[in-house]
């Protein structure tokens, strides 16, 4: 069971975690036990309502707290779909982390069923198949809320046509909780470099 802050922290957790690996100093670590059970999570940084990184978990490994820490590091640093995140640009990225359910594997005899059995807005999806593997969370169905659409993107994410299918593919759907920042805390961390000058 979550606290009820457990929304802002982890997402004060995800900014500190940022802040530190672009040099800056962290707000107070938190060690609370709820933060120390394994916990998956994607960590999404956007700005002006535009992408600009999403690194994530699908499957509990280690305890939330270090989940959420490195995916927000390697949202900010290592999405190879973007540069580098400059430590200028945090002040106005928005952070928004996303803790994962557990996975349900999905039974179907086609894709017709299986794209019948999908709950737009609810369910986030991972395609497996021969090797490749690719997800979307619940929030691309915002983007994409045709079910055929999303599943076509989904193949394509793992590089596979659009137009396969085929017996090997395997899906799972999970559900989230996800939480965003309304406006980024500009002021939580403090920059050495800027107290120096």
């Amino acid at each position: 069971m979550l606290p009820i802050d457990a929304g802002p922290t982890l997402l004060r957790i995800a900014r500190a975690s940022i802040a530190h690996a672009l040099g800056r100093e962290p707000v107070d670590d938190e060690n609370a036990a709820w933060l120390l059970a394994p916990g998956a999570c994607f960590v999404t940084l956007s700005q002006h309502g535009r992408l600009r990184g999403c690194i994530g978990t699908l499957q509990p490994y280690r305890s939330l707290s270090a989940d959420v820490k490195a995916n927000a590091v390697a949202a900010a640093l290592q999405d190879s779909r973007f540069a580098p995140l400059p430590a200028a640009e945090l002040a106005r990225t928005e952070v928004e982390v996303s803790l994962l359910s557990p996975m349900q594997p999905m039974h179907f005899a086609s894709e017709a069923n299986a794209l019948a059995q999908l709950q737009p807005g609810i369910d986030g999806v991972v395609l497996q198949c021969r090797g490749r593997r690719s997800t979307f969370l619940p929030q691309v169905w915002e983007q994409l809320p045709g079910r055929a659409e999303f599943v076509a993107q989904l193949k394509a994410k793992a590089g596979l046509p659009a137009s396969f299918w085929s017996d090997d593919v395997r899906l799972q759907r999970y559900t989230v909780t996800r939480w965003k920042e309304s406006n980024p805390p500009v002021g939580r961390v403090r920059d050495p470099a800027a107290r120096a000058a």
